[in-house]
């Protein structure tokens, strides 16, 4: 057996060294670090062109207004894959109200378009710098964000606002 640290141990410490006030963690075998939202772009930047973390695989959102223990009202979720070395990393910004904007990654990996679309659908969160900034889900006239957890499940009588579709129309 080697005493040579393995890839994931030399990448663990290399981002420690680069990043030292963020905290980073492991949560079965998969590396994830929390990211100021002000320095998101900047931090992103150098993943993509230090670290090798070539392939933005999913943005998404979790909202933990009610979560017990909970400081901040959203976690903004960015996974990352380095796919010469078959690594991952989870990147999470918190957010706060009134402020929920970040800089749009589209500059950085194209697949940012649609899933950062998503997430503006689902949860509000504004992405400056977005090509195409409107909804990909829902109607542009609905005016809520159902995935947030103070949206009523009833909903808010959205439905009755558009018009009812029938089979041979579809």
């Amino acid at each position: 057996m080697s005493d040579r640290p393995s890839y994931d141990e030399q990448l663990q410490q290399r981002l420690r060294e680069a990043f030292p006030e963020y905290p980073l963690s492991t949560f079965r075998g998969q590396l994830r670090m929390v990211a100021p939202a002000a320095e998101l772009m900047s931090t992103m930047r150098r993943l993509k062109e230090e670290f090798g973390f070539d392939m933005l695989v999913d943005v998404t959102c979790v909202d933990y207004l009610h979560y017990r223990g909970a400081k901040d009202r959203f976690g903004l979720v960015y996974l990352l894959a380095d796919t010469e070395n078959n690594r991952r990393l989870t990147v999470r910004v918190y957010l706060n109200e009134p402020e929920l904007t970040v800089p749009s990654m589209y500059p950085l990996w194209k697949a940012a378009d649609w899933l950062e679309r998503e997430v503006w659908d689902m949860f509000g969160i504004r992405f400056a710098g977005h090509p195409d900034h409107r909804r990909i889900l829902l109607p542009e006239e609905f005016t809520a964000h159902p995935l947030r957890k103070d949206y009523p499940l009833q909903g808010r009588g959205e439905r009755h606002n558009f018009p009812v579709l029938t089979r041979p129309e579809s």
